[in-house]
């Protein structure tokens, strides 16, 4: 979080945000009669004096330039400490067309399973996100299609998937905690300053948890390549040898 990366994709992810936020907010008054968008328009918070359409243009655009920047953080926070001082080029050059394509089609996947998941007494929602974890660095760090990158976090993810469940349910956490303080903001009458203060904690505490994810798929990568699979007990020596 203290490194120049740190730095750089916590102001890329705020201004993405935002981005987010006042694409969505724009569409939906754009679309309104103009008495129900001046009413709706003083509770949503941030929006741009243009129209609806142009607001949906502009979030589709940022939703493609989201998953760019998924890329970009997955191998960022990929690489040893020492080398976080710098934000080297290639990490936005390499295969960022492909890497983009396969993060937002296998993106669509695995948030639709994780949804049905949820709503299937929520545990299977959080078993598949646990699952599906190490999807953005198979793509990303490792090159991989979309249905190659799945397996990969399937494989990646066995023998660890209690630890990795204690991730996805604090990011959970962390999602209601933003969502709460933007509530009670917008309570308060003040929905700008609640997009302003959740948006930004929530930047802050999704670096936070994606160095943490990080970390966790380059122990068990390396485990596993050292022979070693999630329980920590070494592999039969006639076993396959997983690719890096």
């Amino acid at each position: 979080m203290l490194t120049r990366t740190g730095g750089i994709l916590f102001l890329g992810l705020l201004a993405i945000q935002f981005l987010l936020q006042t694409s969505v907010n724009t569409a939906v008054v754009g679309f309104l009669p103009p008495r129900a968008a001046a009413e709706l328009g003083e509770t949503l918070g941030l929006t741009l004096p243009v129209s609806g359409t142009v607001g949906t243009v502009l979030f589709l655009c940022t939703f493609a330039l989201s998953s760019v920047y998924f890329v970009v953080l997955s191998r960022a926070l990929t690489r040893p400490l020492a080398e976080l001082s710098t934000f080297p080029a290639d990490l936005i050059t390499r295969r960022l067309g492909r890497a983009t394509l396969a993060m937002i089609g296998g993106g669509m996947l695995v948030a639709v399973s994780v949804t049905a998941g949820l709503m299937m007494l929520v545990l299977p929602g959080v078993f598949l996100a646990t699952c599906f974890l190490f999807f953005v660095f198979a793509v990303s760090v490792e090159d991989r299609g979309v249905i190659d990158a799945l397996k990969r976090s399937w494989r990646l993810s066995r023998g660890n998937r209690l630890k990795l469940g204690v991730v996805v349910i604090l990011s959970g956490i962390a999602d209601l905690v933003t969502g709460t303080v933007g509530s009670v903001l917008d309570l308060a009458g003040t929905p700008v300053v609640a997009d302003l203060v959740s948006n930004t904690v929530s930047s802050v505490l999704f670096v936070f948890l994606y160095g943490t994810i990080a970390a966790a798929y380059l122990q068990v990568r390396d485990d596993e390549q050292d022979g070693f699979d999630g329980s920590g007990t070494p592999q039969s020596m006639g076993g396959a040898v997983a690719d890096p």
